[in-house]
């Protein structure tokens, strides 16, 4: 990035106005009604309005001194994964109104992935989104690369990144407390996702770089173990990012002691989690904030494209 050193969060969530009307319109899952939503395999709960509001959101992320807000589809609402005439409207509606986010904010693309379009991907990249999300539940085994590799051809041909975060929950077999799904269903899935991008990702798309919410699930902290059981140590791998979302110094710098502070970049997930300050000095903080956010996002086009939105905040 020319002018390298804005402060970004890679991770954050804001419904359009155009995707809750959508919501609002279905019978099936994911749903809403007013402001309740209704997911597949988590416990119906009340949003808050507050937290979709736009303005405040941008006043919120200037107070937070964010200049570049990356928001996405939320995949833990599990549209990727509707029939192709089920996502295609709530896709749309959350793409149109992504672009028309204002300063701070810029958006990660979706994709439907009953019929997976590597050219509608290439055609909402063009309108300016910053790479593409994918839900960890497609990214875990040899299949499930096979079958998005079309989509992950397309971010490496052009140099834009994937973020990969949590899908829906698995449903339950009974009651289970409103915060299961976050730190089983969620946590397992990253880690998951980790270790199968480092079998099957990686030796298929050499040149891609991909970040993983919620620091993967700590999946790096258990390299002891896999060098024991796989007979292989962890190699660095300089294009696999992680975002810091809902963890704290501890496990900040248990994940530094294993990979390096290289890459690690600063995502909240608001509105579901406050920004994360880790009491690991200065330096750390500017490689989370600035330095490797721009190398996620390095892409020349990319990079240039926030600059000068972030330029054009008032």
């Amino acid at each position: 990035m020319s002018d390298s050193g804005l402060i970004t969060d890679v991770h954050q969530h804001l419904w359009p106005p155009a995707l809750i009307e959508a919501l609002r319109g279905r019978a099936a899952q994911p749903s809403l009604r007013e402001w309740r939503l209704s997911l597949c395999g988590e416990p119906d709960y009340d949003v808050l309005p507050a937290d979709h509001d736009i303005d405040r959101r941008a006043r919120q992320a200037r107070d937070d001194g964010v200049e570049v807000a990356i928001v996405s589809l939320s995949s833990a609402l599990g549209i990727e994964q509707q029939a192709p005439d089920e996502a295609a409207p709530l896709l749309d509606a959350y793409h149109e109104g992504a672009l028309q986010l204002p300063a701070p904010f810029r958006a990660w693309a979706a994709a439907g992935l009953s019929d997976v379009d590597p050219d509608a991907l290439a055609r909402e990249l063009d309108r300016g989104f910053v790479g593409l999300q994918l839900p960890a539940t497609a990214l875990l085994d040899e299949h499930g690369y096979a079958h998005v590799a079309p989509l992950l051809d397309v971010l490496e041909a052009r140099g834009q990144a994937l973020f990969v975060h949590p899908g829906p929950a698995t449903p339950s077999r009974g009651v289970v407390p409103g915060w299961w799904p976050a730190i089983v269903d969620y946590v397992q899935q990253m880690h998951a996702a980790w270790y199968g991008f480092r079998v099957f990702g990686r030796p298929r798309h050499p040149q891609l770089r991909v970040c993983f919410a919620m620091l993967a699930g700590l999946a790096p902290l258990h390299s002891e173990r896999f060098a024991a059981r796989a007979g292989e140590r962890s190699v660095l791998d300089e294009q696999c990012f992680l975002e810091i979302s809902s963890y704290g110094t501890r496990a900040i710098d248990a994940v530094v002691r294993v990979l390096g502070i290289d890459v690690l970049v600063n995502g909240s997930d608001r509105p579901y989690a406050e920004p994360v300050a880790p009491d690991l000095g200065d330096a750390v903080m500017h490689a989370l904030r600035n330095s490797n956010p721009d190398r996620l996002l390095h892409s020349k086009e990319v990079s240039d494209d926030l600059a000068l939105s972030a330029r054009a905040q008032p």
